[in-house]
């Protein structure tokens, strides 16, 4: 077995895709082709994760509607777990609900209180097509939920409701990519 390199450090920063463009609100395609794009894609988000300092990112959040995601994100022990999950499917979400800060970089400097199960266990392959299973509790539970909510075309803000959604659309007009007409669709 080859050893791989630090993740992420072959990698290129690609764009990210912010609220309202369609790619973000529509259910990804699960990956049929195992081989050097995937690498690629995989080196990429993790390039583009870590220079937009997150915890986890998604394929659609850099424009590619495949059910992709990667992650670099501690538990609430401080434990920190890498990696990567291709058609990743949330196969439990349990234990108590937890409302706590959420954030998104494709909805850059914005936050609010969003409510999730604080155990979560995805299940799906590597991008060599070997199956994987990850279990996080604690803010890792929730950044696993809050990645498998990205290739379901969903993003943490239609999660919110009453006055925690109107702050959020507020905070979406005022930002300044809030200002594109994609965004203002969203918050109409």
């Amino acid at each position: 077995m080859r050893q791989r390199p630090i993740p992420g450090t072959s990698g290129l920063v690609r764009t990210m895709t912010l609220l309202g463009d369609p790619v973000l609100h529509a259910p990804c395609a699960e990956v049929t082709e195992f081989g050097p794009d995937l690498d690629r894609l995989v080196e990429d988000m993790f390039a583009t994760m870590y220079a937009a300092q997150g915890v986890g990112l998604a394929a659609n959040q850099v424009g590619v509607g495949q059910r992709v995601f990667v992650y670099d994100c501690p538990d609430d022990e401080d434990v920190r777990h890498v990696g990567h999950v291709v058609n990743p499917r949330l196969v439990e979400a349990d234990g108590y609900e937890v409302t706590g800060p959420e954030g998104c970089l494709s909805l850059p400097g914005l936050e609010a209180g969003t409510t999730r199960f604080d155990r979560a266990v995805v299940e799906g392959v590597d991008r060599e097509g070997r199956p994987v299973r990850v279990e996080g509790t604690g803010f890792f539970a929730r950044c696993l939920q809050h990645e498998c909510d990205h290739l379901d075309g969903t993003v943490y803000v239609d999660r919110l409701a009453g006055l925690r959604l109107r702050r959020a659309k507020r905070g979406i007009r005022k930002a300044p990519w809030g200002q594109r007409e994609q965004a203002r669709a969203y918050t109409a």
